[in-house]
């Protein structure tokens, strides 16, 4: 529980580290996509930009997901009708009001998780009875294999999907100072914690009043509502109206993301947002199917954590400057690599090439009693700079010959000549993203995703 609370936590506050790094180098930016850009090229973004709509994808199918199985235990009754509705009612507000919506329903949902905790606590505290002969019998508070794993796999597999969440580095880029990035991640980074302390102890209430596994059983991503579903109606009543806003708010996030990602960084703005918005909705018909289909929230997760584990060391390495030479070509060797990486592991482990290609998928789930899931998620980043050091030898190999046979000067090791700052950008090194410059045209961007402005963001606003 306390591993969960501070892995989940504590990697928000690299964005206090690495976003004023980030922001220098890319002063113009609003999200990791166009660091890459300007420091890769337009493969490695255009890569990057595939990797977030699938991680995208994958979040709004565990949001579904989570929802109709919620719904079921609460009611009893089919989740699909509110994932319909769901739907349809924040594809409508989103494509009306764009981001500025979204954002102000992320403070409706800020209020609503306050609130469910508070009702939570209070009812659950009053009305629970816990069983002590379950307590020893549950064996949750005795040490176990996969509560070591955790230490290692929770860290990478948050901290690496984090950094495809658009949302973090909108705010990362619209702080006023550094002073007040680092004091907004502080701040939250402990109001996670606390929150995701306080909602994970529900597990282990769960387990000893036996409302949770249930019958029939039910997964343990939602032990915290089979706890209150043992509560009196009106609190059941409230809980349901609280989640299905929380899931809403938490949706139209992914949505708007998902439509600045594709506008901003797929077609840099050339493309009607309607059009955009038009392909957002028909991908949301798979998602809901898949989420229908879908046996475990975490798994979905844990799917799009390997993803990032894979892509995102191999990426961010650049920012020590001493690996100027690291190329595009590596990033995305590196990234494929590191998938490839964990069916290589899995064929190995298992000596089977078919449960190799199971575990990129994680069939087995994460509790799974082997090492199966930890080897993937050491695989998985290990194995992303072993295929990148390989690309980036064979580029060097390939640029060596070519300038011997042109008898032209071996240029690959050369440091970048460093743009010359005019005094104005020296004086304001972090400019408002309001006035964002396409790089390809000149034209003033006019993506979705810059509609926040730093100058008026607060510390306390900015997570």
């Amino acid at each position: 529980m306390f591993v969960y609370g501070l892995s989940s936590s504590l990697p928000l506050l690299a964005f206090g580290y690495l976003g004023p790094i980030i922001r220098k180098k890319c002063p113009e930016g609003f999200v990791l996509t166009e660091w890459t850009r300007q420091r890769y090229g337009v493969a490695a973004a255009m890569y990057l930009s595939l990797l977030t709509l699938i991680t995208l994808f994958l979040y709004m199918v565990a949001e579904l997901s989570a929802l109709q199985q919620i719904v079921n235990a609460l009611t009893g009754l089919n989740g699909l009708p509110a994932v319909i509705v769901q739907v349809v009612v924040t594809t409508i507000y989103t494509s009306l009001g764009g981001f500025k919506v979204s954002f102000m329903t992320d403070n409706i949902q800020g209020a609503m998780v306050v609130g469910l905790i508070i009702i939570g606590v209070i009812t659950v505290g009053t009305k629970t009875q816990i069983n002590r002969s379950l307590i020893d019998s549950s064996g949750l508070l005795e040490p176990s294999l996969l509560g070591w794993q955790l230490i290692y796999i929770l860290p990478v597999a948050i901290l690496t999907n984090d950094f495809f969440l658009s949302n973090f580095w909108l705010r990362t880029f619209a702080s006023k100072t550094d002073r007040d990035l680092r004091i907004g991640v502080s701040i939250a980074s402990f109001t996670v914690l606390c929150i995701l302390v306080l909602v994970g102890s529900t597990g282990l209430l769960a387990a000893w009043s036996g409302a949770w596994p249930g019958d029939p059983p039910q997964s343990g991503s939602i032990a915290f509502f089979l706890l209150l579903e043992k509560l009196p109606g009106w609190v059941v009543g409230i809980v349901l109206v609280m989640t299905v806003a929380l899931s809403t708010a938490a949706f139209d996030s992914l949505q708007s993301a998902m439509v600045s990602t594709a506008s901003n960084d797929l077609f840099r703005n050339k493309l009607s947002l309607i059009y955009i918005r038009i392909g957002v909705v028909l991908c949301i018909v798979p998602v809901v199917v898949v989420a229908l289909k879908s046996p475990s929230v975490l798994q979905i997760f844990l799917i799009s954590d390997l993803v990032s584990a894979s892509a995102i060391p191999v990426l961010v390495i650049s920012l020590w400057d001493k690996c100027y030479f690291w190329k595009g070509s590596e990033v995305i060797a590196g990234g494929l690599g590191g998938i490839l990486s964990i069916f290589i592991f899995g064929t190995i482990y298992y000596g089977s090439a078919y449960e190799g290609g199971r575990l990129i998928l994680l069939e087995n789930g994460l509790y799974a009693d082997d090492w199966s899931v930890f080897g993937a998620f050491v695989a998985a980043p290990v194995g992303g700079f072993i295929f990148a050091l390989i690309a980036f030898a064979l580029r060097i190999a390939y640029q060596f010959v070519v300038s011997k046979v042109r008898g032209e000067h071996f240029d690959a090791f050369d440091k970048p000549i460093k743009p010359v700052r005019t005094t104005s950008q020296v004086d304001d090194p972090i400019r408002p993203v309001g006035n964002a410059r396409d790089e390809e045209d000149g034209k003033q961007n006019d993506s979705p995703a810059v509609e926040a402005d730093r100058g008026d963001d607060k510390w306390w606003k900015l997570w």
